[in-house]
């Protein structure tokens, strides 16, 4: 058994649930997918959150790095007033060119996290079940009220923080199964159980899902999709046909995950330097060229108007990798977050950044185009 869990086994949550009754709920069959949902859909998405807390104060040089709680509260504030804002019609005197701009901002049908949730695989460092981390994370970054926890759905996605840490032998892979059974336990719909946030096609060895809202087509694959490190199974062949089932006929379809293609991401060993880095020919650090490639091939003949991701932590970012669009915020801690607007005819972005304690934002990165 676990020790000091901080959450249920799964069959304990679906036994808990069956005096609720059962929650029938299947993904649509493919030919219901064949006539065109019209599409509005407005969401956040977000990444690197690091949360920090341990049993006693944070993980080493967190508080220098900004990994604060008093940084995610900001965070949270600012996400949990964007209603209240409107598509910005300029940034810094130029002109966005957003569809949108003017326009008041809709509630955001959820908010979308692109990995790195927790500083150290959960918090979680002497012994299985501590987990101050993932619970400082649902209780900031998990559907609620009051200030200080965010009040829309949340969709989790795990980083390279939340999967690559080992536990004690005989416990090496706990850690990283106590943050999968969170995203899980939170996400995948069955007969008996139905999630804070159920989604369409959940994979269980991957931990990968997608979802839907109204005629757009959403993925959130972790690390990457193809991801085997640290254990993990690859979810391409997965992809493959969750596309396959769910994106026919020019369907938009937006990606979420950690790694990108930037600088950073894509660094390998540097033998020379006895580092990683971007002139490296060694061996990636991160994901490899030939997982960048499998990748691209999977979604070669799809309709995908944007990739979400995160990783590097100071820079915004928007730039192309062949013929798709690539997004990443700041980081969360500091204060970093995706505005993004989808319709049956375009796509706006806005990048934007917590500013002060009491929701204020700074809009800095303008995107827009016709899909």
């Amino acid at each position: 058994m676990r020790a000091n869990r901080l959450s249920l086994t799964r069959r304990e949550a679906m036994t808990g649930l069956l005096g609720f009754g059962a929650a029938c709920m299947f993904a649509p069959a493919p030919h219901q997918m064949a006539m065109a949902a019209e599409i509005d859909a407005t969401f956040i998405f977000t990444n690197d959150v690091h949360a920090c807390l341990m049993y006693r104060g944070l993980s080493p040089n967190c508080q220098q790095e900004g990994k604060t709680d008093a940084n995610l509260r900001r965070h949270i504030a600012a996400l949990n007033l964007i209603a209240e804002r409107y598509w910005p019609v300029e940034i810094n005197g130029v002109a966005t060119g957003l569809a949108s701009a003017g326009e008041r901002i809709a509630t955001p049908l959820g908010v979308v996290v692109g990995g790195d949730m927790t500083d150290d695989g959960g918090g979680q460092v002497a012994r299985p079940g501590e987990g101050t981390q993932l619970r400082q994370f649902s209780q900031r970054y998990q559907q609620g009220v009051g200030a200080d926890r965010l009040h829309f759905p949340v969709y989790n996605g795990l980083g390279n923080h939340d999967l690559d840490q080992d536990g004690p032998p005989p416990h090496v892979d706990w850690y990283r199964r106590e943050l999968r059974d969170y995203v899980e336990l939170n996400h995948r719909q069955t007969v008996f159980y139905k999630p804070p946030v159920p989604v369409t096609n959940y994979d269980v060895p991957s931990d990968d899902y997608s979802w839907d809202w109204g005629g757009l087509h959403l993925v959130q694959t972790h690390r990457f999709a193809g991801d085997t490190s640290k254990g993990a199974i690859s979810g391409l062949d997965w992809l493959k046909k969750d596309l396959s089932t769910y994106a026919g006929g020019g369907k938009p379809v937006i990606l979420f995950q950690h790694y990108g293609w930037d600088a950073f991401s894509t660094e390998n060993w540097d033998p020379q330097k006895r580092t990683f880095d971007d002139i490296g020919a060694g061996a990636a650090h991160w994901w490899s060229e030939n997982d960048r490639q499998a990748l691209l091939s999977a979604l070669d003949g799809y309709n995908v108007v944007g990739i979400f991701h995160g990783h590097e932590h100071e820079t915004a970012m928007v730039y192309r990798q062949g013929d798709i669009d690539i997004f990443k915020p700041k980081a969360a801690f500091l204060g970093g977050f995706a505005i993004v607007r989808v319709t049956s005819g375009a796509m706006d972005v806005v990048l934007a950044e917590a500013a002060g304690a009491h929701g204020d934002i700074i809009f800095t990165n303008a995107f827009s185009k016709k899909i």
